[in-house]
């Protein structure tokens, strides 16, 4: 098995009790190389130590402010490797997910990030494919299918300026080309979208896998979800799009984009 422990981590972000870290972690453990992996927390209990003891997985603790960018650049800066991966303890990946990720990067003379297309899980364990949600958000990457689109800054703002279709979990950073911190502690629900709208301005590659090598579980307890219960997440939005568009087209398109983001309750 190839050894890449040296080049990349995965970097898990784990919080309080969840039902979902060790099948996350075997996701991990079942690549078909090898990467470094860590455990990142800010809340420090007996399930978390126990499933990172399992597994021999090494544990850090934030003990400075907790929250979600605040995890997130915490996990980040624990690892040594020039690409990371910070995943969520609700999702998975296929088990080439670094594999494929690896080829993509070394091949590229500058890469910013690298993502894939990826599908749900939802209650029960039931995998979504496909929805109205997926299609939009497939649709909106198709331009970077193109391998020459990669590196054109154009081509990036555009698709972002209509929203975000990048799923966070499924992100690589090369963490020498990029600023640190990657994320700022301004949102809740859009802290990732405001990430790639910065990083879209850069010099570099969006390098994109057009397969499924990534899964976003939805469920109750998601961040993603409680936002949208707050109705949060819609004035977040409108924020983002005013940062490509007049505040009278903000408007329009955040409704519209609103309405798409309803998949991501629970009940549907």
């Amino acid at each position: 098995m190839t050894d890449y422990r040296d080049k990349h981590t995965f970097a898990i972000c784990a919080y309080k009790e969840c039902d979902f870290l060790e099948e996350q972690i075997e996701s991990i453990l079942n690549q078909t190389v090898k990467s470094s992996v860590l455990i990142e927390t800010s809340t420090p209990n007996d399930f978390i130590k126990g499933i990172a003891e399992k597994y021999n997985i090494p544990l850090y603790i934030n003990e400075g402010e907790g929250g979600i960018t605040q995890d997130w650049n915490y996990a980040y800066n624990q690892c040594k490797t020039p690409y990371i991966t910070i995943a969520h303890q609700d999702d998975k990946y296929e088990s080439d997910y670094t594999e494929t990720m690896m080829k993509a990067m070394e091949a590229s003379r500058h890469p910013l990030i690298f993502f894939t297309n990826y599908a749900e899980i939802r209650e029960g364990g039931k995998v979504v494919r496909e929805n109205k949600l997926l299609k939009i958000k497939r649709l909106m990457l198709k331009p970077m299918e193109n391998y020459r689109f990669k590196s054109s800054i154009w081509v990036r703002r555009r698709i972002l300026s209509m929203g975000d279709p990048i799923l966070c979990p499924s992100v690589t950073f090369a963490k020498d080309n990029l600023p640190n911190p990657v994320f700022h502690n301004h949102f809740l629900a859009s802290e990732d979208w405001e990430a790639w709208e910065k990083l879209s301005k850069m010099k570099g590659d969006f390098l994109y896998e057009k397969r499924i090598l990534s899964y976003h579980r939805i469920h109750k307890e998601s961040t993603t979800t409680l936002a949208l219960g707050m109705n949060k997440r819609y004035y977040e939005d409108y924020e983002m799009y005013c940062k490509f568009w007049p505040k009278w087209i903000a408007k329009i398109l955040v409704n519209q984009y609103s309405k798409s983001e309803k998949s991501n309750e629970v009940d549907e």
